[in-house]
């Protein structure tokens, strides 16, 4: 019999893995505003392939129009998030790294206030979003002399770039309308997933899943991302081929992220510092932990924002307020972490 790889998950914590983010999908479908029976959501999922004419069409409308399209969204953007944050964290040997590093929120943020303010529809405003996202890694990147400087100029460069679409951002919601298009770029800042569809899914979703990919098959060599060139180099790795990939696929996914349901904090930061806490800093068992921690946290975060008030809770707000407490419980607990 084959013996683990040094790192690998246990048995008890793949199988945990596995089914943590499907239990939280499938509460969060029963729970809301208008709590539905497992029975009822079972029938109403299976109705549209079996043409089940029994089912209620609230319920058939409840589960397919509103739901279901959330919980999708919420659990791709929780991976995207999860694996963006521990990707920047490795790569600057920064637990206080987040998929914000290099500016990508911000330039997103710009994107999507600029898109509103021109009137652009739904799709189209996510588009720009995931594009100035890019364009802001981009800047970074040049700002920073590529990899020549070294990763500390990669950050502050991301902090000059930032603070420059910060203030466009600023400047739109100055030259908005207030009746109309300020409260919907303000809205949007704070992050929500009630404009959650399948078509906006088809974009977005598989731009995440693609960026997840790459990182799951490249996590053994993630561990060689916070040495120091010399030492890479004699483990017989192109780091800075690894380094620039890592970059595009944790940007990719936060764009996308941010295009589809606007600005969303601490999950990037928090859920990579809880996966370390439980299993270790070996990507090989990281990677895989924090995708699935961060869909199942993402969709009960989701479920909270649509179902504790009348009106729906904008979910960087909720994420903020779990997140910080427990961050604080964390760093009392284990004073601290280091790479």
């Amino acid at each position: 019999m084959s013996q683990p790889l040094i790192g690998e998950l246990s048995v008890k914590s793949k199988i945990f893995l596995f089914f943590f983010p499907i239990v939280c999908a499938l509460a969060a479908l029963c729970f809301g505003r208008m709590n539905l029976s497992a029975s009822d959501v079972v029938n109403a999922l299976f109705a549209r392939f079996n043409g089940d004419i029994t089912v209620s069409p609230h319920t058939y409308a409840t589960v397919w129009s509103l739901r279901l399209p959330r919980i999708l969204l919420a659990l791709v953007v929780g991976l995207g998030l999860s694996l963006s944050g521990l990707a920047f964290q490795s790569l600057f040997a920064n637990p206080l790294a987040t998929p914000d590093t290099l500016g990508v929120a911000s330039g997103a943020s710009f994107g999507a206030a600029l898109g509103i303010l021109l009137g652009f529809k739904l799709l189209a405003i996510q588009f720009c979003a995931f594009l100035f996202g890019l364009i802001a890694v981009f800047l970074t990147y040049i700002a920073a002399d590529g990899q020549k400087r070294g990763t500390v100029s990669m950050i502050l460069g991301g902090i000059m770039i930032g603070s420059l679409f910060s203030a466009l951002v600023s400047l739109v919601k100055y030259t908005a309308d207030t009746d109309s298009q300020l409260p919907e770029i303000t809205y949007w800042l704070m992050g929500s997933l009630q404009q959650a569809g399948f078509p906006s899914l088809k974009i977005g979703a598989p731009v995440i899943l693609i960026g997840a990919l790459i990182l799951y098959f490249l996590r053994w060599r993630l561990n060689i991302l916070p040495l120091s060139d010399d030492e890479a180099r004699s483990s017989g790795i192109n780091i800075k081929a690894l380094r620039l990939i890592t970059i595009i696929c944790a940007a990719m996914m936060t764009g996308a992220c941010i295009a589809m349901c606007g600005q969303v904090g601490w999950v990037g930061l928090l859920i990579p510092h809880i996966c370390r806490m439980r299993f270790g800093n070996n990507h090989l068992s990281l990677v895989p932990a924090c995708a699935s921690l961060g869909a199942g946290f993402m969709v009960i975060v989701d479920t909270l924002a649509r179902s504790l008030w009348a009106s729906e809770i904008p979910i960087s707000i909720l994420t903020a307020i779990i997140g910080a407490p427990f961050f604080i419980i964390l760093m009392r607990r284990t004073g601290g972490w280091q790479l």
